[in-house]
């Protein structure tokens, strides 16, 4: 077992990812916990844990490390704009090919996955082992986190509507604003009197934060199983899909790399373009989907994308980053 884990460690798959996929297999065989409403369902715990996610987050995040990671300004808007604008671009590009067809739903969560912003810890991580510029890859990564509270839903309600048929925009900013957007400001707040706790015990809060993601994708595999969503899906169109993942993960990874070589940037900072600006959150998609397909059994097949190119980015990324490193040693 010890040889089978640290073969899947090298290959990018890490414990979390492995828990993933014991959820998913967890919801397909036993998905009545995931349905049960009373005396408190799952479904209600993950809901609180959404909110107490982003407060911790906002205890992390202090004024001044915002401040300080203004000044190299070129380098953020290429970033922002290629996770909010030139990622949803490419995927609204395909769109027509899915139109009216048994996939529209995937090409939803396609979507959604490309509106989301950029994954904070892993992208850190990489830039770390390729040894970019951290501080900016800190700075990029938690502001993407703040930009995606607002710009991600407004991308995504663009489709909700005639994907679900009860998408009410006034609706989904109060949830998003008490759920999402409060405990990040409150948590800012704090950071001054709290900041320094939240670092000591950040170890303990990954646990927490992956504990809630857990409960979101079995509560919502549970729902996507019991209507039977995937059962038109064959495996080689699941294949089909990781293969579309891949090609959109390379294609953008390709465009930042010419931009940031346009642009003229060292290769620290485009070191730090490169995989900030390539990577989506698992953890931001899977807690905006709490508020964004509430109570919609859409919400499994809306995830699936994502959790593939989750997985993915990390492999792809992870054999980069390592390669980039020796070439620098070199």
């Amino acid at each position: 077992m010890k040889k089978l884990l640290a073969i899947l460690s090298k290959a990018g798959f890490d414990s979390f990812l492995l828990m993933i996929g014991a959820m998913i297999l967890l919801a397909y065989f036993l998905p009545q916990p995931g349905m049960v409403k009373e005396p408190i369902s799952l479904e209600e715990i993950a809901n609180a844990g959404v909110s107490l996610i982003f407060l911790f987050y906002g205890l992390r995040l202090s004024v001044d490390k915002l401040k300080a990671g203004l000044a190299n300004w070129k380098m953020h808007i290429i970033v922002q704009l290629t996770t909010f604008l030139f990622f949803p671009l490419i995927v609204l590009a395909v769109r027509p090919l899915f139109i009216n067809t048994d996939f529209e739903l995937l090409w939803l969560g396609v979507f959604f996955l490309a509106a989301l912003p950029s994954t904070v810890s892993s992208s850190v991580v990489m830039v770390s082992i390729a040894k970019g510029n951290i501080p900016a890859a800190i700075f990029n990564a938690s502001i993407s986190s703040l930009i995606g509270v607002v710009v991600t839903p407004l991308w995504v309600g663009l489709f909700i509507a005639s994907a679900t048929g009860d998408f009410d925009v006034s609706d989904i900013v109060i949830k998003l604003v008490l759920q999402v957007l409060l405990p990040v400001i409150i948590g800012i707040s704090l950071n001054s009197r709290f900041g320094a706790l939240a670092e000591k015990y950040k170890k303990q809060l990954k646990y927490f934060d992956q504990a809630i993601i857990l409960t979101i994708i079995y509560t919502s595999f549970c729902k996507s199983f019991s209507e039977n969503l995937f059962a038109d899906f064959t495996a080689l169109e699941l294949t089909a899909l990781a293969a579309g993942m891949m090609v959109l993960f390379f294609a953008v990874f390709l465009c930042i790399g010419l931009l940031s070589r346009l642009f003229g940037f060292s290769e620290e900072d485009r070191i730090t373009v490169l995989f900030c600006g390539s990577k989506k959150s698992l953890v931001h998609g899977t807690v905006m989907s709490k508020v964004l397909f509430q109570h919609s059994t859409i919400t499994g097949i809306v995830l699936l994308p994502l959790m593939i190119y989750h997985a993915l980015q990390l492999i792809a990324a992870s054999i980069i980053a390592q390669r980039m490193a020796r070439r620098k040693e070199a």
